[in-house]
C-alpha cells in the first residue's frame, strides 16, 4: 500500500497528558489525535479525513519549564490576589481586565484601599459602587423585606387556621382560599421585583468581577525530538498532505515548532519488506533506538513481539490514546485506541498487516493504528 512518510524534528515539545494538572506531564510521543489534528490544520480540512498512523521517535532529554498558572476563585476575596473584570461575564475566557492587585500576603483590602495597587481607577470606582449597592440591598432585605415577609407569614398562618373551621365546599372556605392565593401572588410579585432590581442594579455587573491568583507551575518538556510518522489514507488525501506539509508548523503546543526533514509517498509491501530480514540472525529487530506506539491487537496476536529487558518480559507501557472523535450532545466523544509504547520489538515471520520501511539503511517496523 501507499503511505506518506514524515521525518520531523522539534527542538522541544510537550504532548500533554490530559489527567495531569500541577505538573503537566508529557507523552514521550505525540498521541494520534495530536498528529491528526496538526495534519488536518495544515491541509485546512474542515471535515475529518480517515487515516491510520504509525508513530515512532526519540528525544535526547526531558526537563521542566516554568509557566504562570492563572486560577479564578469561586468568590471575590477582599484581601488577596488580583481583582479583575471579565469581559464575558460568567464565560470561561482569557478576556479580562486587571483592576487592582493586593500587594502583601495579609492585611490588604480592596474595599478600604489598604496596600493595593490600582491598575484601572474607573473600574475600581465601579466595583466599589457595586459593593456599596450590594450592602444597601442586603440591609433593605434584612429590614423592610423581612418585615413584610414576616407579616405575610403570619397572615397565611391565620388564614390556614380559619380554613380549618369550615367545610371545603363552603363559601367561606372558598373566600379564604382566594385571599390566601392573593397574598401568595403579592409575595411572589415582591420577590420577583426585588430579584430583577438586584440583577439590573448590582449582580449583572458585579458578577463579572473575580479574584485571580497566579502561581508557578511546570511543563514537562522533551528536547531534541525526532519523529518518524507514516500515514495511511486514500491517495487523494496523501497527495494533499504532501502538497501542504510545509503548513505544518507545530505539533503539541503552538510554540513546539516542527522542521520537516522528509516527506515522501512510499510503497509498502509485507512480502518485499520481510525478504530484507534474516529471522535467524535477528536482523528483523527494530535496531534504531526509537520509541514506538504498537497496536495492542498486533502484540496480542503475536504479529509483533516485545522483547524482554532486564529480565522483565513484554517490556512496555500500555496507553489508551485518543485518535479521532465524534460530536454527541455538542460534546466531543473520543475514539480511544489501546497501544503499547516500547523501544524493543520484533516481528513474527508469519506476521500479518505489519510493514517495514527502510530509512538511511535503518529498518523501521510499522504498526498502524
Amino acid at each position: 500500500m501507499k503511505v506518506i512518510r514524515l521525518v520531523l524534528t522539534q527542538n522541544k515539545a510537550h504532548y500533554k497528558k490530559e489527567e495531569t494538572v500541577t505538573n503537566k506531564m508529557t507523552y514521550p510521543l505525540p498521541p494520534f489525535s495530536t498528529v491528526i489534528g496538526a495534519i488536518h490544520n495544515a491541509c485546512n480540512y474542515k471535515n475529518y479525513h480517515p487515516m491510520d498512523l504509525s508513530i515512532q521517535g526519540s528525544f535526547e532529554t526531558v526537563g521542566q519549564e516554568v509557566y504562570t498558572d492563572h486560577c479564578f476563585l469561586n468568590s471575590v476575596m477582599d484581601d488577596r490576589g488580583i481583582l479583575v473584570k471579565s469581559m464575558n461575564g460568567d464565560l470561561q475566557s482569557k478576556g479580562f481586565v486587571k483592576v487592582a492587585k493586593a500587594l502583601k500576603g495579609t492585611g490588604n483590602s480592596f474595599r478600604k484601599g489598604i496596600t493595593i495597587q490600582v491598575y484601572n481607577q474607573e473600574l475600581m470606582d465601579e466595583y466599589l459602587k457595586l459593593k456599596d449597592t450590594n450592602d444597601e440591598i442586603a440591609e433593605f432585605k434584612n429590614s423592610r423585606i423581612k418585615k413584610i415577609q414576616d407579616l405575610i407569614k403570619l397572615r397565611k398562618k391565620s388564614l390556614k387556621t380559619k380554613k380549618q373551621k369550615f367545610d371545603k365546599k363552603s363559601e367561606e372556605f372558598s373566600k379564604l382560599s382566594l385571599r390566601e392565593t392573593e397574598i401568595q401572588n403579592i409575595e411572589k410579585l415582591i420577590l420577583e421585583r426585588l430579584e430583577n432590581y438586584v440583577f439590573e442594579n448590582c449582580t449583572k455587573e458585579l458578577s463579572k468581577y473575580q479574584s485571580l491568583t497566579t502561581a508557578p507551575k511546570y511543563y514537562e518538556v522533551l528536547y531534541g525530538v525526532k519523529l518518524i510518522i507514516h500515514i495511511s489514507s486514500d491517495e487523494e488525501t496523501l497527495k494533499e498532505i504532501k502538497e501542504n506539509i510545509y503548513n505544518l508548523t507545530a505539533i503539541g503546543r503552538s510554540e513546539d515548532f516542527v522542521d520537516v526533514e522528509e516527506c515522501e509517498i512510499v510503497d509498502l509491501s509485507i512480502e518485499e519488506n520481510l525478504e530484507k530480514f534474516d529471522f535467524f540472525t535477528g536482523d528483523l529487530i527494530n535496531k534504531a533506538i526509537h520509541l514506538a506506539y504498537l497496536n495492542y491487537e498486533q502484540v496480542k496476536d503475536e504479529n509483533i513481539n516485545i522483547l524482554s529487558s532486564g529480565g522483565i518480559a513484554k517490556n512496555g507501557t500500555k496507553y489508551y490514546l485518543n485518535k479521532d472523535y465524534t460530536i454527541e450532545n455538542q460534546k466531543r466523544k473520543f475514539n480511544k485506541k489501546k497501544v503499547i509504547l516500547t523501544s524493543k520489538h520484533t516481528i513474527n515471520e508469519n506476521a500479518k498487516n505489519v510493514y517495514v520501511d527502510s530509512i538511511n539503511n535503518e529498518n523501521y517496523i510499522l504498526s498502524f493504528v
